[in-house]
């Protein structure tokens, strides 16, 4: 949030408008508005305002019912009410209507104003930081019931899985088909296997600080193209690597590599089967304390449609869509945790291209 609070006076005569700007412009950021309709485009265009000052005799609506029909557009700012005339009609429309949050009489004092403006400021503050729990509260509400969902759902499907094979496999006598039973129960169990990584993944992501280390990038990307020189040999898919770093760089080496596996499985995961030039490319440049990665694939790509929900948890394009939907959305909260940020550019039937932007810590 801003550390100079921004007000919106709002009264009819111009000389009161002067007074105020000139009194507070160089402790607030101050706009003015001489009619309650020149105040709401205000309002539009400045959404940071957090206290307005209305007179209660404006011409056309009272500062009360003005006060009252912005709440619903503008439920942030905090109300105060400009009035000569406090009778106690006045202040029960004004608490029951406009939830005013405090009365200054006219002509106004400038200490009053300003201790306005400070308790203003600080309630807003408050409210403000509430909303936003309040709104991570659902949030994490929302991911908690989807995860439990999908923890019942993907644990129970490879188990039942492989229950079934095994019955299955006490009833024959032919090698052969019990080899044929071992396969499906090699798959269901690679498939459990993946799904508790990605829950690793996911519980590392909300520990604590980031573990800051110097980062090798030749060395990181010798061990990435170690790991995967089985899968790309039996699958026959060319990983081609390339490093530009020339000063040091620090991250937190367990987070920046899961960025890295996650956005590679998929790169592996999503080749076109007919293709006989599948590629994986992952390249990295280290300049001026940041670090730009990209992965780019020849698979299949990402419908349009989808691009905007990749990063979702538990999204899956379609039932065929192979993993458990938590890749991509454990990427984006590496980066956010790492402060970077990802983009994609896929093209159907072509391949699709991560682009990764971390800076140095």
């Amino acid at each position: 949030m801003k550390e100079v609070p921004e007000i919106l006076y709002i009264d009819d005569e111009v000389n009161n408008l002067i007074g105020f700007k000139a009194n507070f412009r160089y402790h607030y950021l101050v706009h003015t508005a001489s009619n309650t309709s020149e105040a709401r485009e205000i309002l539009r265009n400045h959404p940071d305002i957090r206290v307005i000052f209305c007179d209660q005799r404006m011409p056309g609506e009272l500062g009360v019912d003005f006060l009252h029909t912005i709440r619903t557009e503008f439920p942030r700012p905090i109300r105060i009410l400009l009035t000569a005339y406090a009778d106690m009609e006045t202040v029960v429309d004004a608490v029951n209507k406009g939830h005013i949050f405090r009365f200054v009489r006219k002509p106004w004092q400038q200490e009053e104003i300003v201790s306005s403006i400070e308790e203003a400021n600080k309630f807003y503050i408050a409210t403000s930081m509430l909303d936003i729990r309040n709104e991570e509260l659902q949030k994490a509400y929302h991911e908690l019931d989807k995860f439990a969902y999908s923890v019942s759902h993907d644990l129970r499907e490879p188990l039942t899985g492989i229950l079934t094979a095994i019955k299955l496999a006490a009833g024959f006598d032919e090698i052969e088909r019990v080899r044929e039973i071992l396969g499906l129960m090699e798959g269901s169990l690679m498939r459990l296997d993946a799904y508790i990584n990605s829950l690793r993944d996911y519980f590392l992501l909300r520990r604590g600080e980031l573990e800051l280390s110097d980062i090798d990038f030749n060395k990181l990307f010798d061990n990435i193209v170690q790991f995967y020189k089985m899968y790309t040999k039996n699958n026959q898919v060319a990983l081609n690597v390339n490093i530009e770093q020339l000063e040091s760089f620090k991250s937190d080496h367990a987070v920046l590599e899961l960025v890295l596996h996650n956005l590679l499985s998929n790169a592996f995961k999503y080749q076109r089967k007919d293709s006989d030039q599948k590629e994986v490319n992952l390249s990295v440049v280290v300049r001026d304390d940041t670090a730009t990665i990209e992965v780019r694939d020849t698979g299949v790509g990402i419908p349009p449609q989808y691009i905007k929900d990749i990063f979702r948890l538990f999204f899956r394009a379609s039932n065929e869509a192979e993993g458990m939907g938590f890749g991509l959305y454990n990427v984006q909260n590496a980066l956010a945790k790492l402060q970077g940020t990802i983009s994609v550019t896929s093209e159907l039937g072509h391949g699709t291209t991560f682009k990764v932007v971390i800076p140095n810590k």
